[in-house]
């Protein structure tokens, strides 16, 4: 069954509560207030959160926000209270909560809302599960810089060598561009030995063009060749 958490400053109502839900089988964690709600809730993840609306140190409302902007709101969180408007429920479904229950809370009210919560949660993870998020692409590129300079494919080269050149996706983009044309024209000064001429057919630039990004890359290109050059 379900581990779920009650949070709630009357002992009364938290007894209630986990005789019920104890007899439901579930395994039930208690509360009495948002500074012991916030321990339990780091100790472990429980798969569903009764939470008081009114409580003397933080109102579940606010530590429903905590929650939902620290990243921790990865349960269903059912509101109760015997007082709230319709804004501050309406508030807190803003906020993440799932649904409210109001005090006096009847036994078949309690139930149907936790099982509705419970298969709300699985659903959830078994959608999450056949929809896994697309996977993100590296923050790096390792390039090999020797491997370039001897005319190997970029790819081809290992990522474990003291000089590999890291491409990083994660720089401003005139850094990363410099970087990336800086291991472009290496390679081709390789492939091309150095002729100018056919570095300028293979990148698609004028000479005089090249020299000058060559020159701006600090790339050492040596002295234009009188022949065939």
């Amino acid at each position: 069954m379900a581990t779920i958490l009650v949070v709630d400053d009357e002992l009364g109502i938290r007894d209630l509560l986990f005789e019920i839900l104890d007899d439901e089988g579930h395994s039930v964690e208690l509360a009495a207030n948002a500074a012991q709600a916030r321990e339990a809730r780091a100790r472990f993840t429980p798969d569903l959160v009764l939470l008081d609306i009114w409580m003397p140190d933080t109102d579940g409302v606010t530590l429903l926000k905590e929650w939902a902007t620290s990243g921790l709101l990865t349960m269903p969180v059912v509101m109760m209270s015997g007082h709230a408007t319709i804004e501050t429920a309406v508030e807190a479904t803003r906020m993440g909560a799932q649904s409210f229950l109001e005090k006096p809370i009847t036994l078949q009210k309690l139930l149907l809302t936790v099982n509705q919560g419970l298969q709300k949660a699985e659903q959830k993870r078994e959608f999450e599960r056949l929809n896994p998020p697309p996977v993100m692409p590296p923050s790096e590129v390792m390039v090999n810089r020797q491997a370039v300079s001897s005319g190997q494919q970029p790819e081809t080269a290992g990522s474990d060598d003291a000089a590999n050149l890291a491409l990083s996706l994660d720089k401003p983009l005139r850094e990363a561009r410099d970087d990336f044309e800086r291991v472009y024209f290496e390679f081709h000064l390789a492939m091309e030995n150095g002729s100018m001429t056919r570095i300028a057919e293979k990148t698609g630039l004028e000479r005089t063009h090249l020299y000058r990004k060559l020159k701006q890359l600090g790339i050492d290109f040596g002295k234009p060749k009188k022949t065939g050059a």
